[in-house]
């Protein structure tokens, strides 16, 4: 399409050459003339010639438009130039009057030329899902028998062993069989951190290779792998209109009833006036051509395409819009806990000294007892010890006391760590009352013994997120309502309630009972829910705008509205900024599109013509390409950040 106005612009501007030396008005205006037997006749092909071949796209255009009953811009441009064609051409063969040929051609050559350009523009501003196909490499080093061998990714089967090279492009959705790496997905996830891997670890195609070399095992190929979902979405994210879209296709549609109405009513009111009806007929054809509603078609098209390409680009998959652009005015967000506001793994969040002992110490003597152990609390002890940057110490004589804890010598001496359950049952005696407030916000509470004497206890429970203080601090500065819906204890939903200063909790939901919550909230507010998309189905499908958060690479969510493939409770937060963004361009060009025929219409009627002041067809049409271009640009400055 790019490439065929193309050449109808050239072939069209070169027969314009010889059309303005024989037209009579341009050569009196340049003081010439140049006139033989049949040079009207001459005149007259050289301009069908155009006005068939280099209005083709238009004229095609108008019938299409009549076809989908929804006439536009392409039926004012045909009606435009129809009009002066055949009124031109009686001339030549009898009519009195003047020929508009040279008007004609040129305003046939200026709006190939902006639709040339304007397609350049458009395409520039929907590449989003040429640049998502650019980022899987073509070629995988595959390897077989021993031997390393270049083959194309499309040949290659689940199963297959691949070789990636550092600085390369992973080939294919798989897992490390072997080596470690540090890969970036930053193109893929917006995960800005390169993300270490090693064997058994997901590795993403299209992602890039750091420092070392990996082989990694195919897991998905063709449409199942995560590229591949992620484009079909953002194709149908692009396809799929929205109320807005609705809004601005009326509009177009009213747009040209009123440039005929006008253009009808200039060219009767300036023969009412006495003018010649060459000129009343320009005036007429100006006002259609200006008042084309192109940009006004364009307007929400393009910004879709260019929010749906930044949104992917960075994890937020965006599925149904319509709920996206809901997302702007959201005025609650009900967060689920476990994996969403938390982690989903224990960790220790209290450590209370008994004995005058360091807490760091504690920790450290706690961890060197676990590191032994495969219990779901001794992993979350040791894994915060190991975040804290504590050593470990060497343990003799270890061994598990079921039930209750473990055992061990550390630098001499018998160490245990137990559970409350232990305590009673030797009959250890504990007052602490920071102790009864851990217990009763519900958290796990275990003790380190020297022997029999209580050295301190740790608390654990599922670690709170980082990035959810931050997240819930930014949307309720923002005004809109947090709130938590979880099926665990009260406790510990007051609890994590209180360390991120939630608005309000659900506790004790089951998840049959989630959506019920969800719609209580919605009688009073436009609510969102943020959860992971399995147990949360019913909920995410009943809320105003379903986000499913962490969904890593399996985007193929069906309840949810937004997929959000981080565990990060602030892509909500940019979710809603873009949204709102969104609609802002989406405002401002429809803005653009429809406000500034309020100042052309009038100039192209000629209500300046007073003071010398008018518009050719050509004029009008540069402005209308103009208004176009810029609506383009406008959209292409839409960013995430």
């Amino acid at each position: 399409m790019l490439a065929d106005f193309r050449k109808r612009f050239i072939v069209s501007f070169i027969l314009t050459i010889p059309v303005l030396v024989l037209s009579p008005a341009i050569q009196g205006f340049l003081g010439f003339e140049f006139r033989f037997p049949g040079s009207n006749i001459l005149l007259f092909l050289l301009s069908s010639v155009v006005y068939f071949y280099g209005g083709y796209p238009f004229l095609k255009g108008m019938k299409d438009e009549f076809a989908e009953k929804t006439p536009g811009m392409m039926t004012l441009i045909a009606i435009a130039i129809t009009v002066a064609y055949f009124y031109s051409s009686a001339v030549v063969f009898g009519l009195q009057g003047k020929v508009f040929f040279w008007e004609l051609v040129t305003l046939i050559d200026v709006m190939l030329l902006g639709h040339w350009l304007e397609m350049r523009s458009v395409m520039g501003a929907s590449r989003a899902l040429e640049e998502l196909v650019k980022i899987m490499p073509s070629v995988a080093h595959l390897k077989k028998n021993g031997e390393t061998v270049d083959v194309e990714v499309a040949r290659l089967k689940i199963g297959d062993l691949v070789l990636v090279k550092p600085g390369e492009k992973v080939p294919v959705d798989g897992t490390v069989s072997g080596g470690t790496s540090s890969v970036n997905e930053a193109m893929l996830t917006g995960e800005s951190k390169p993300v270490t891997k090693k064997p058994g670890d997901e590795v993403i195609g299209g992602s890039l290779n750091g420092e070392a070399a990996f082989v990694a095992e195919v897991k998905k190929t063709g449409k199942d792998t995560y590229l591949s979902q992620v484009i079909e979405l953002v194709r149908t994210a692009q396809e799929s209109k929205s109320k807005t879209q609705d809004l601005a296709n009326r509009a177009a549609l009213y747009l040209t009833i009123i440039a005929v109405s006008v253009g009808i009513i200039t060219l009767a009111a300036w023969l009412f006036f006495g003018q010649e009806f060459v000129f009343a007929l320009e005036r007429a054809v100006t006002v259609m051509v200006i008042t084309c509603p192109h940009a006004l078609g364009l307007a929400i098209p393009l910004v879709v395409a260019v929010s749906t390409s930044l949104a992917a680009k960075s994890g937020l998959l965006i599925r149904d819009r319509q709920a996206f652009e809901r997302a702007r005015n959201l005025e609650a967000v009900i967060f689920d806990k476990t994996g969403t506001l938390t982690e989903g793994r224990f960790g220790v969040t209290d450590i209370v000294s008994v004995s005058g002992e360091d807490n760091g110490k504690i920790l450290s003597l706690a961890a060197s007892l676990e590191a032994s152990s495969e219990h779901p609390i001794a992993a979350g002890i040791l894994d915060t010890a190991r975040e804290k940057g504590l050593k470990t110490l060497p343990v003799e004589g270890f061994s598990s006391i079921p039930g209750k804890g473990v055992e061990g010598l550390v630098e001499g001496k018998k160490l245990l760590v137990v559970s409350p359950g232990y305590l009673e049952e030797e009959g250890i005696r504990l007052e602490a009352a920071e102790i009864g407030i851990i217990k009763e916000q519900g958290k796990t509470v275990v003790f380190l013994l020297e022997g029999k004497k209580v050295l301190g206890a740790l608390a654990l429970a599922d670690m709170v997120r980082k990035e959810s203080r931050e997240a819930v601090s930014k949307l309720k500065s923002m005004g809109i309502k947090c709130l938590m819906l979880t099926g665990d204890n009260r406790y510990v939903a007051a609890w994590v309630a209180e360390e991120l200063e939630l608005d309000d909790y659900f506790a004790e939901v089951l998840p049959h009972e989630k959506a019920a919550k969800v719609k209580e909230v919605q009688k009073h507010y436009i609510t969102g829910m943020v959860g992971d998309g399995v147990n949360d189905a019913p909920a995410l499908a009943q809320a105003d705008v379903g986000i499913a958060i962490g969904a890593g690479t399996d985007v193929a969510i069906e309840t949810a509205d937004i997929v959000l493939v981080r565990n990060d409770p602030g892509d909500v937060l940019d979710i809603i900024m873009l949204s709102k963004k969104t609609y802002s361009k989406m405002f401002q060009n429809l803005l653009w599109a429809t406000g500034y025929n309020v100042f052309a219409i009038p100039l192209a009627a000629g209500v300046l013509y007073g003071y010398g002041i008018l518009l050719s067809p050509a004029a009008g049409a540069v402005l209308m390409s103009l208004s176009t271009v810029i609506v383009s640009i406008n959209a292409r400055a839409l960013k995430m950040g």
